[in-house]
């Protein structure tokens, strides 16, 4: 490269504005290049050559510079009024297919930081026409330009190749989960724990009537990681958020809704209703049967006592993403836990995400906890039923988007997944399941970080090899 001179693109090209509008175009038998990879049609068409088309705007959008693709295109085309066309003066001395896939390469370094504007961020024709870039000579540019599309042709056959086995991974994850659920994966355990009619361990039958005689389950308890803050002489206590008195009076409101809830029976699961036959020992039973459910609300953003100084944390269900939630970034008051419909949720309730694109994400708090309206928080009636019921919930996630409504964004309800039905294992059995599905998942987790592994070794192949053969 350090024999190939270097030119401007204002020097040996011309740089036409594109004149129509995206939006209003008639669709027909030209191609219409517009900011994406895809190309739209249009009826007419402005250009007859080899072009290079830039985008004139940010691909990022709002106060952000970024360009994600330069095109190349040829023939008769149209060009969307936010791009502009790159056209070799002579094509004898300049490749127009060498030119694209320079600067699709570059693209990041010679076009991005030309990009200007605070909210509207826009790259300038003048600005386009200063970018220097090697001219080999045109048989050497022909040359890398065939190089460069069979290196870009085989990189999109190992990224399609890399996305099918992610894809693979993702339906092995599911399939460990439902194989999971169904008492798959434990049917050895059971050869050798065979059920004990009347032991909760053993027989969910005796699990299901031990939780509906309304024991408090110890996972309800306070958390110790709160300590008394002591009140000013002379005047009558009164309970800081941030004290474990406060945690344990609004935990015990908690606990008492919780049992009273219990009460509320729900219809016989009907034969319909059962997607399979369960194994000995465990009980058909639906989600809203083993815990308390309740979503959250938003505390008002112009109420600013609700969140200055807050100690209380709040979720969102963007917080959610199949994790355990130790600790979140908003937190709120005690005014705002008081006035605004919000629960106090204990350490290991199991939160599910029921709007929009977060539908059907979960997570297990490690710490008390608040949520918004779009979450709805378990808080089981059984200890040790958590990571269970957070595997479950996953397994569940197609279920619940089928289940759900609406276009633009789809939700479910409270009355949904109370109502869903579920196979109850013992206890034991749950602790089994857990361990193994646990097991398998880290190992799927290994393969998918050797297929990114692997993708990104070969990206990096590839990004060499053009470097070398543009810089020498």
């Amino acid at each position: 490269m350090s024999e190939w001179k270097k030119v401007k693109i204002g020097d040996i090209c011309k740089i036409v504005k594109g004149t129509t509008g995206i939006a209003s175009a008639e669709p027909g038998e030209y191609p219409l290049v517009v900011t994406a990879e895809e190309r739209k049609t249009c009826s007419t068409y402005q250009f007859d050559c080899e072009a290079v088309c830039i985008p004139l705007v940010s691909s990022s959008g709002h106060g952000k510079k970024s360009l994600k693709n330069v095109h190349y295109q040829n023939g008769k085309f149209a060009l969307g009024t936010i791009l502009c066309a790159v056209i070799p003066n002579n094509p004898q001395e300049l490749d127009a297919c060498y030119l694209h896939q320079y600067l699709q390469f570059y693209k990041d370094i010679v076009l991005v930081p030309l990009m200007k504007g605070a909210a509207n961020v826009s790259l300038s024709m003048k600005d386009i026409a200063t970018v220097e870039f090697p001219l080999p000579p045109i048989e050497r540019q022909r040359e890398l330009s065939n190089l460069f599309v069979s290196l870009q042709e085989k990189q999109k056959e190992l990224s399609a190749e890399y996305e099918k086995q992610t894809d693979y991974a993702k339906l092995l994850r599911q399939n460990i989960l439902q194989q999971a659920i169904e008492g798959k994966l434990t049917a050895d355990w059971r050869n050798q724990n065979p059920v004990q009619k009347g032991n909760p361990d053993y027989d969910a039958e005796a699990l299901f009537e031990q939780i509906q005689k309304g024991e408090v389950s110890p996972s309800l308890q306070p958390a110790s990681q709160f300590s008394a803050t002591p009140s000013p002489r002379g005047k009558a206590p009164k309970t800081p958020e941030n004290s474990r008195e406060f945690f344990e009076e609004k935990l015990d409101s908690e606990r008492k809704r919780t049992n009273n809830a219990r009460s509320k029976s729900l219809a016989p699961i009907t034969e319909e209703e059962k997607p399979f036959e369960i194994p000995a020992g465990w009980k058909w039973v639906r989600l809203g049967e083993i815990g308390n459910w309740a979503s959250g609300a938003t505390p008002s953003k112009s109420e600013l006592t609700y969140y200055v100084n807050g100690t209380i944390p709040w979720l969102r269900t963007g917080d959610l993403n199949d994790n355990v939630i130790s600790s979140l970034p908003i937190t709120i008051t005690e005014k705002a836990l008081n006035e605004c419909s919000l629960r106090l949720n204990p350490i290991d309730s199991v939160l599910i995400a029921m709007y929009g694109a977060t539908i059907g994400k979960v997570g297990i708090l490690k710490t008390q906890a608040t949520t918004n309206q779009a979450c709805c928080a378990c808080i089981p009636y059984q200890s040790n039923f958590s990571q269970y019921l957070f595997y479950l919930l996953i397994a569940l996630r197609e279920y619940f988007k089928e289940k759900s409504w609406g276009a633009a964004q789809p939700n479910i309800s409270k009355e949904i997944i109370i109502k869903t039905p579920f196979a109850l294992p013992p206890l034991k059995e749950q602790e089994e399941i857990v361990s193994i599905v646990e097991t398998l998942l880290a190992k799927v987790t290994e393969l998918e970080n050797q297929i990114q592994d692997r993708k990104s070794l070969s990206d990096k192949l590839i990004f060499g090899i053009i470097k070398e053969n543009l810089e020498g």
